[in-house]
């Protein structure tokens, strides 16, 4: 992997001439650069650069707003620069909810999953294709965490696994997912919500509404724009489970309640 600077100016064709870290991100981060000629550039760096470039490239294919990707070697990513997110305020939700529209148009082909496996520092994110949604996330999104989890706790996410198939659908309609839709991955601007830092693969559409109630709170009017399909607000535990046994896996036992607080509400 190549310094920044020399493989920022390689892509832009332009010296970096500033670096600055951007706030956020605790996995992976990103910096500002700026450009001889006074242009400003986003650029992130690590293994798994080139799957999420190919991801946002996908999610561009289907209209929905992403950054520019500027160009992607040696380890780096280099996106268009959009500026700081303003805070979220009513006609932010109306935004996000339009953002997402597009990428209900995914082909049904595609079946669920994704063509690459990902990863958050060293927790996998393994992808592999299902025609089954159920199964998908059972194998997927819950047993994949068992081992890494204490016997009690293991105990209860594989009794919900082993239930799933009661619970979530086994076939809903193909959706190109962000994957991991929190508030500190959509970028406001005051006009249009952007959608940044993907781990996308194709799923449940509503995989990505349970994300945005992780750490944020969506008002009412946001649901209803969306038009989801009955029986959603019981399914957004299982989808919002993920992500909890992720952190606990990251950053440890902290998370751990929220986890048994989801577990709970599911009945397991």
């Amino acid at each position: 992997m190549r310094p920044l600077e020399p493989a920022v100016e390689a892509i832009c064709g332009a010296a970096a001439l500033a670096v600055e870290p951007l706030a956020g991100g605790d996995i992976s981060g990103a910096s500002r650069v700026r450009l001889a000629g006074d242009r400003t550039v986003v650029v992130k760096g690590g293994p798994t650069i080139e799957r999420e470039a190919r991801m946002l490239s996908a999610m561009k294919a289907l209209g929905a707003p992403v950054p520019e990707i500027v160009g992607c070697a040696d380890g780096w990513l280099v996106l268009e620069d959009l500026g700081p997110s303003r805070p979220f305020i009513a006609a932010a939700w109306t935004a996000i909810a339009d953002a997402l529209e597009p990428l209900k148009n995914a082909d049904p082909r595609e079946g669920f999953g994704w063509s690459q496996d990902y990863s958050f520092a060293h927790v996998e994110v393994p992808n592999r294709r299902d025609r089954n949604w159920s199964a998908f996330w059972r194998d997927n999104r819950l047993l994949c965490h068992v081992s890494a989890l204490d016997r009690p706790l293991a105990r209860r996410v594989e009794n919900l696994a082993a239930q799933l198939d009661q619970i979530i659908p086994e076939r809903p309609p193909v959706a190109l997912l962000h994957g991991d839709l929190w508030g500190g991955n959509v970028l406001w601007d005051g006009t249009r919500a952007w959608l940044i830092d993907p781990c996308s693969y194709y799923g449940d559409r509503e995989v990505d509404i349970a994300a945005l109630t992780v750490f944020d709170s969506p008002p009412e009017e946001f649901f209803d724009r969306l038009a989801l399909d009955p029986g959603w607000r019981e399914r957004l535990p299982v989808y919002r489970l993920w992500m909890w046994l992720i952190h606990v896996r990251l950053f440890g036992d902290s998370y751990r309640g929220a986890v048994e607080r989801d577990l709970d509400a599911l009945g397991f």
